[in-house]
């Protein structure tokens, strides 16, 4: 390997699994062993065994994954499926970690290579192992040809959740082609009633919650845009029949990768189940000289006993502990307000001043300028790409905007969309070549602008020089990162021959080594990853930016439904949740202030209304909400979350409620979104309270409580539960419980 090649393998491997304690790199693991006899490797964290090993035919098979054996378990050598017929044979029913196709391999692959001569035939065997104390390495090689592929599991101590990733390095003497490449194959014992959940949605409604019986034949869940997508995420959870919010097996997963991926879920002809996980296959073809290696993205799998509710809760404490900037205790989210509905493009000094102070008022603590502050931006069909600003709204530049905003309290931020290009742009204009496309082909537009090929080194060099120049010239603490449309016409004409396709691989990896150095310059940055709402939100950004825009849809009851969803997933304290004016923009819905409020204080709080229409009791209602916000915040961003209630499937409430990891204080938000025929409103059981601990009950806002005590023991609240008595169409209620 060339000494360039390691430098880019250690590159990828930081980027793809080491940045902010990423597991892989992170320092507090659970410990490996082996049992050099049998060949079985086992890995065992909190609650958690996961355990492979090597069979007679020098494979790596899976097998076991689930609640935590006994340190005496021993656990059997391993051995291959005997065939069930000559169309069953032993490869495509045997269990294996990483699959190449080859052998006679008919199942998803998690490796497929092209040789020169045409053969893409594969078949992986064990080298030999290497056991660190916070992980096991495996190294296999093809059968016969110079193929290595290099196994990384890391397993959390605390959660118990795996990281797998994989490396496939070419040391023949002529180049190979990847056609498929994976994180990691997942597999489950045959049972004929597992279930699989995912995220779907579109602009506007993301993160909705799909379930559906896992049966013969495959789900693919996938994005080909470029980007995470709005339309899948790349999360999944396979439950069993019987299970429920708090209780039942509970095995999921989520990739770290911010391009395309795939997710594919099958069951084999003997009803075994496994999931693999990576870059996706669709117009993928990664070619390797000799020497080189290409790292796969990182699959971050868990287990819970506990329902879906406790495999959501071990997730979120893993983000927070080893995936977000600043972990294990991330910095908890300021109170922001954004001028864009306000203002949208028409920004300017004066105006912008005039809604930071209505925003200082109500105690925000950061201020962002929105589109339309740079180049001649006063649409959307211009500008984009020329990031300086625009002298004609800001004759003095940004000092004297940012000076003010400072004097009144608050950090400042601004949007950024580096990533794109208006054709009617400076930039355009000098570079037209910059652009993702196939010479002599159509450039589609979308939303008037074109996406920058970011693989290029030249497209690199230049955003990291004007975003590095805007950022020491100007005191900001934040960029709202966006990212406004999928990829179109997918080429890359500069590139050598056979190798245009490493546009999927390399323009993500630019990406995140843009954002990391942008990150070490300037350490006090903090970045959102917006992609018109929740359009790239994954595990791969997670490390490198501080919180996510969920969704472009800030309808409140919208959101129960998306907040959600997304929760399954993604931790609550990066969920940004704003409010907006009613009616809302999107459906015309109109809610009050206080409802849209305490749907937005259940993730991230900001607010986005157009202040130069409040009336003077929406300034105080709000300066009163926003004092209470930060009174709960941190056991809202860092506490564990119940979802006592679903929204989903059209339920007429919906609650949840966030307990504090010392369990000191929980905070119940409650919402009834239509009231009819007098129906009975049952009392809300809570979760998660220490039963031996006096709470008292305090209303933030909403109705007052029924036939319940102002103090009682956490016993009394899990089990006589809360009256929260709600009338009418859109109502809401939030209390918090502080503990003695």
């Amino acid at each position: 390997m060339t000494h360039v090649d390691q430098r880019r393998r250690t590159l990828c491997m930081q980027l793809l699994g080491g940045l902010a304690g990423i597991v892989i790199d992170g320092p507090v693991m659970a410990r490996p062993s082996v049992d050099e006899a049998a060949k079985v490797f086992r890995l065992d964290g909190e609650g958690v065994t996961y355990a492979f090993g090597v069979n007679s035919e020098g494979q790596l098979q899976s097998m076991y994954w689930g609640s935590a054996l006994s340190s005496q378990d021993r656990l059997p050598a391993p051995v291959p499926v005997p065939e069930n017929s000559s169309n069953e044979m032993p490869v495509t029913i045997t269990p294996f970690e990483f699959p190449g196709f080859g052998g006679g391999l008919t199942v998803e692959p998690a490796l497929k290579v092209t040789f020169p001569d045409g053969v893409r035939d594969l078949v992986l065997r064990y080298v030999s192992h290497q056991l660190d104390k916070d992980r096991i390495v495996v190294r296999m090689k093809d059968a016969s040809r110079a193929v290595h592929v290099t196994l990384t599991y890391a397993m959390d101590a605390s959660t118990g959740i795996l990281a797998r990733s994989a490396v496939v390095e070419n040391r023949t003497a002529s180049w190979i082609q990847l056609d498929q490449l994976a994180a990691a194959s997942i597999n489950l014992p045959y049972r004929d009633d597992y279930r699989l959940s995912y995220l779907t949605g579109r602009w506007g409604g993301e993160f909705a919650l799909q379930t559906r019986p896992i049966e013969p034949g495959s789900t693919v869940i996938e994005s080909r845009k470029g980007v995470t997508s709005h339309q899948a995420n790349p999360w999944i959870a396979i439950s069993q029949a019987g299970t429920e919010e708090e209780s039942g097996p509970v095995w999921f997963g989520a990739l770290g990768w911010s391009g395309s991926w795939r997710i594919h879920v099958d069951m084999d002809a003997l009803g075994g189940v496994r999931a693999t996980a990576g870059y996706n296959p669709f117009d993928f073809a990664y070619r390797l000289k000799p020497g080189e290696s290409l790292a796969s993205p990182v699959f971050h799998a868990g287990y819970s006993a506990d329902g879906f509710g406790g495999a959501s809760r071990l997730f979120h404490r893993y983000q927070r502990e080893r995936i977000l900037p600043g972990a294990p205790q991330p910095r908890l989210r300021p109170i922001l307000y954004n001028s864009w509905e306000a203002t949208t493009f028409a920004v300017d000094e004066a105006g912008q001043v005039a809604l930071a102070e209505k925003a200082a008022s109500i105690g925000v603590e950061r201020f962002v300028v929105d589109d339309g502050w740079f180049g001649a931006r006063n649409s959307d069909k211009a500008g984009l790409g020329d990031w300086v600003v625009n002298r004609q709204k800001f004759p003095n530049g940004l000092a004297p905007l940012i000076k003010r905003v400072n004097a009144l309290g608050m950090e400042f931020g601004l949007w950024v969309e580096p990533e794109m290009v208006n054709p009617d742009s400076d930039l355009y204009r000098t570079h037209p070549d910059w652009v993702i496309n196939f010479q002599g082909r159509p450039r589609s537009e979308a939303r008037n602008q074109l996406v920058l090929n970011l693989a290029r080194k030249d497209v690199y060099e230049h955003l990291l020089t004007v975003l590095d120049k805007l950022l020491a010239e100007h005191d900001i603490a934040f960029l709202k990162w966006d990212h406004n449309r999928a990829w179109s016409e997918p080429g890359w004409p500069e590139a050598a021959p056979g190798e245009q396709q490493k546009l999927y691989v390399a323009y993500v990896e630019n990406l995140y080594k843009l954002l990391a150095e942008l990150r070490r310059r300037h350490p006090k940055l903090e970045i959102e990853s917006c992609a018109s709402g929740g359009g790239r939100v994954d595990l791969g950004i997670m490390a490198l930016t501080d919180q996510v825009w969920t969704s472009d849809n800030t309808d409140p009851f919208d959101r129960l439904l998306i907040q959600d969803g997304f929760s399954h997933a993604y931790a609550p304290g990066i969920m940004m949740a704003w409010v907006t004016d009613a009616p809302n923009y999107l459906n015309k819905r109109v809610t009050s202030l206080e409802y849209r409020f305490l749907s937005s204080m259940q993730g991230s709080l900001g607010i986005g209304a157009n202040l130069n229409h409040w009336r003077e009791e929406d300034f105080a209602a709000a300066k009163r909400l926003v004092a209470e916000y930060k009174a709960i915040r941190s056991t809202v961003q860092r506490g564990n979350l119940y979802r006592l209630v679903s929204p989903q499937r059209g339920a007429a409430r919906s609650s949840t409620l966030s307990v504090a990891q010392d369990g000191k204080q929980a905070v119940l938000f409650a919402f009834l979104h239509s009231g009819g025929r007098r129906n009975p409103q049952p009392g809300i059981q809570l979760r998660g309270l220490d039963p031996k601990r006096n709470y008292s009950l305090r209303a933030i806002s909403g109705s007052a409580t029924a036939q319940t005590p102002q103090v009682a023991s956490g016993a009394y609240w899990m089990g006589r539960g809360i009256d929260v008595v709600l009338e009418g169409d859109f109502q809401a209620a939030a209390f918090v419980l502080d503990g003695a």
